[in-house]
């Protein structure tokens, strides 16, 4: 387990069973007794005590367990940490296109002489902002030192047994980029329904955020088919990375090694699902009995970030601020996804409107804006600042589409009331609601006069578990660790030892917020306009790169980009269900005079 996350650290649990019950204790096991005397009877004090090691409790077990319902059940992780990214950087040297003193080579055959591994890591634009705020630095020189430090001279590859880097450094909003254009088509499916269509339940609810999906595949499973099928921008790059790699440069996917920087630690529980494996899109895995390789091997946080580079001695903000040499990061081995990957000519901005995870609600909005125009984006506050409903509106003034925003565990659990299914009434005569989002509680009218319950007309709800989205991610480097940096370089920090106010973690998080919203403006456009008719062109531009993508890997975008949720039930506490020669004795007693 990383040794900067404690059970001090979670402050988000919805119920207080924060005991694994996995069994971590086994009894003794029997001793036979002295073959030479049958009828000695083995006492208690005779039977001695094993010493078993101590139980592991991996991923795989908590995503397969219900029995915590919580957003941050990564206080069990044992792996997944900035120690087995040192150590597998240590055990693998790295895989070069061509022979150096350093890497591997690749033999005639495809194979790896030596046993290497191909590096790569995708970074998240928030983890970006985190390290801008803690050092007081633009989003843009925050980029730089992570690539410095993943792949650059001074970085990991100054030291190690192998001096190992990262090939290739990937910023997700690439990816996030491709998650938004098949977001909008997948609403877009939903309101014009076929019969042979796939796309999820209305509202269709973003599954980009892991704490969310666990909540509801362990507790609300009628939520499951509300689901945005689509993988995250973390799994999606994952798929990308593995499958390309693989199929340009003739070696197995477990020879790719990819490490994603994220700002959440569920974001490792999302990386652990069976559902985002080779043995998903991979047709010759199918066939073997071989472990199914991820498509993300490690996730580290934006704390452990800073971990990783202690381990090794590296000051972050020491670095070069600028772009790591070309011969450090040799282009990627398909030309069409290298342009793809590594353009940073993007017009979908961050803004305040878009918000801090992504903009995936926004981004639909503006797709559907741009097939109607002169219509408008009307904005109205619910409760609080973590829930805030959008009405696309024509000319004439009528709704084309609503969405929302749900931000935080509190706003989910009364969208999750909203959805539930109405219970069967056994009095005589009772209809039960046609429509297959309306709760079972009476909804409350809003001032227009209209039931706000979220499942009567929205099409598409952007759901996060954390308050704020993903800037206050549970990963992201704290107010308390930036006052420790900054005491460290000799800056006077009078309130370093104090817990920090309220109105402090406040001003910390819009610190990082203002860096996050920030990026956009540092690449040359000071506007932060996004255009409906710019939107529409790049979207051309992303579905011409994913059948390219497609099309290289003879996998179907299907496979690739979308995946799928499941019910996850726990045996704790039911009675066990008989065996079938349990069934046969209570049978044959039911039966006058037995058999």
């Amino acid at each position: 387990m990383s040794a900067i996350l404690s059970a001090d650290d979670l402050n988000d649990f919805i119920s207080p069973g924060v005991a694994c019950i996995k069994p971590v204790e086994t009894l003794p096991q029997k001793q036979l007794s002295d073959p030479e005397n049958p009828y000695e009877v083995t006492t208690e004090d005779k039977v001695q005590p094993e010493n078993l090691p101590p139980a592991q409790i991996s991923l795989t077990d908590c995503l397969a367990c219900s029995g915590c319902v919580t957003s941050a059940e990564a206080v069990l992780i044992s792996l997944q940490s900035h120690a087995e990214v040192l150590s597998t950087l240590d055990a693998y040297p790295e895989i070069q296109q061509a022979s150096n003193q350093n890497g591997a080579t690749f033999g005639n055959d495809g194979q790896v002489v030596g046993g290497g591994r191909i590096f790569v890591a995708s970074v998240s634009p928030q983890v970006r902002a985190s390290l801008a705020a803690t050092y007081g630095i633009s989003e843009k020189e925050a980029d730089h030192i992570i690539h410095q430090f993943l792949s650059g001279p001074q970085g990991l590859r100054a030291g190690g047994k192998h001096g190992s880097g990262f090939n290739w450094v990937v910023d997700t909003n690439a990816v996030r980029d491709a998650v938004l254009t098949l977001t909008a088509d997948e609403v877009r499916e939903s309101l014009t329904p076929s019969s042979g269509s796939s796309a999820p339940k209305r509202p269709i609810l973003s599954s980009a955020c892991p704490g969310w999906i666990c909540y509801a595949e362990k507790t609300h499973p009628f939520i499951l088919p509300y689901l945005s099928r689509l993988k995250s921008p973390q799994a999606l790059a994952g798929t990308l990375l593995k499958t390309a790699i693989s199929k340009r440069l003739g070696v197995h996917p477990s020879q790719i090694w990819h490490l994603a920087i994220m700002p959440c630690f569920d974001k490792k529980l999302e990386a652990s699902r069976q559902e985002l494996t080779d043995a998903s899109w991979n047709n010759a895995s199918s066939n073997e009995s071989s472990t199914p390789v991820r498509d993300v091997d490690c996730v580290i946080t934006s704390r452990e970030l800073l971990s990783l580079a202690s381990s090794r001695g590296i000051s972050l903000p020491t670095l070069p601020m600028k772009p790591v040499p070309q011969s450090f990061r040799p282009p990627f081995p398909d030309p069409t996804l290298d342009t793809f990957l590594f353009s940073r000519s993007s017009p979908l901005r961050q803004t305040t409107a878009t918000g801090s995870s992504g903009g995936y609600l926004f981004h639909v909005l503006l797709a559907f804006q741009a097939r109607n125009p002169g219509s408008e984006i009307v904005t109205q506050r619910g409760r609080n600042s973590d829930v805030v409903e959008y009405t696309l509106v024509s000319p004439g003034g009528e709704p084309i589409l609503k969405a929302a925003r749900y931000y935080g565990f509190r706003n989910i659990q009364n969208l999750v009331r909203k959805l539930k299914p109405a219970r069967a009434s056994r009095l005589p005569g009772f209809k039960p609601s046609t429509g297959p989002t309306v709760g079972s509680r009476r909804q409350p009218m809003s001032r227009n006069g209209a039931a706000p319950g979220a499942g009567v007309d929205y099409a598409y709800v952007e759901v996060m578990a954390c308050p704020g989205g993903c800037t206050n991610g549970g990963g992201q480097i704290r107010i308390e660790d930036a006052r420790e940096i900054s005491t460290a370089d000799g800056a006077v920090e009078a309130s370093g030892t104090s817990k920090p106010s309220p109105n402090e973690l406040r001003s910390w998080l819009a610190r990082v917020d203002e860096a996050y919203y920030s990026a956009d403006s540092e690449s040359g456009d000071e506007s932060g306009v996004q255009l409906p008719n710019c939107v529409a062109g790049h979207e051309h531009r992303i579905h011409e790169a994913m059948q390219h993508w497609s099309r290289m890997t003879q996998i179907p975008l299907s496979k690739l980009a979308y995946t799928t949720y499941r019910e996850v039930e726990s045996d704790v506490g039911k009675p066990t269900a008989p065996n079938d020669t349990t069934r046969v004795v209570e049978l044959a007693g039911k039966i006058g005079g037995g058999w």
